[in-house]
């Protein structure tokens, strides 16, 4: 049987007509890989293009509101001077009582011969003594009472309203009770006191028990108070 002859030239044509397929292949994934990439650049870049062409949002701008105007206690430059202690007669008035403790006015009586004035708070606390030693907290400003100017003629009287809480409402650990000889009292403005004798009792502890209002003309009736003066 004869044997068929291979020409030297066909394995060539088949090599090259591989190199050929693969560098097709090759030309046509390098084709598509940058298809995808241009692709891809021009979908990345297409966002950009729509933000810088999109009208730019206006500013705002915020501003800090202004702090609502603290109240001042000082009165108003064409008023009276204000009533010093040594030209005024403070007492106790008639205390009225309701469930978990009293109410006590405090009076000031313009015992000068010129008007004057008494503007804000009193400054009051339990003390014992002499020599005086103050008990806790000083009372607290009861804002329910606002504050106006009070001119007091010669002879005149303004009323400030304190409360007592009762310190039996406090457990003995809490409040650490303890019996007071005297109220002292600054009037309005005024740095020396007055001593009133009363036998309270207060928290040695710092637990608030007192509330002091604003001074009022007299004849004003404190919110808390009734028309018959007791308590509600």
């Amino acid at each position: 049987m004869e044997a068929t002859a291979v020409k030297p030239g066909a394995s060539k044509s088949g090599a090259g007509l591989l190199s050929a397929t693969a560098a097709a292949l090759i030309c046509v994934a390098a084709a598509a890989g940058c298809a995808s990439s241009s692709s891809t650049s021009a979908a990345t870049s297409t966002p950009n293009a729509a933000a810088s062409s999109a009208t730019p949002t206006p500013s705002i701008s915020v501003s800090t509101p202004a702090a609502a105007p603290s109240m001042t206690l000082t009165p108003p430059p064409t008023a009276p001077p204000a009533c010093p202690t040594s030209g005024m007669q403070v007492k106790l008035g008639q205390s009225s009582g309701y469930a978990g403790g009293v109410y006590v006015p405090i009076t000031f009586t313009n015992s000068s011969t010129a008007s004057c004035t008494l503007y804000g708070y009193p400054g009051v606390s339990l003390v014992t003594g002499p020599p005086y030693s103050q008990i806790g907290l000083a009372a607290e400003r009861d804002t329910t009472t606002p504050v106006k100017l009070v001119t007091l003629a010669p002879g005149a009287t303004a009323t400030a309203l304190l409360q007592i809480v009762d310190a039996l409402n406090f457990t003995p650990s809490t409040c650490s009770p303890q019996q007071a000889t005297n109220i002292k009292v600054y009037p309005p403005n005024q740095t020396a006191p007055v001593y009133l004798p009363n036998t309270s009792e207060g928290c040695a502890k710092p637990v608030q028990t007192m509330f002091i209002s604003a001074v009022q003309a007299e004849g004003r009736a404190h919110p808390m108070i009734t028309a018959s003066g007791n308590a509600q």
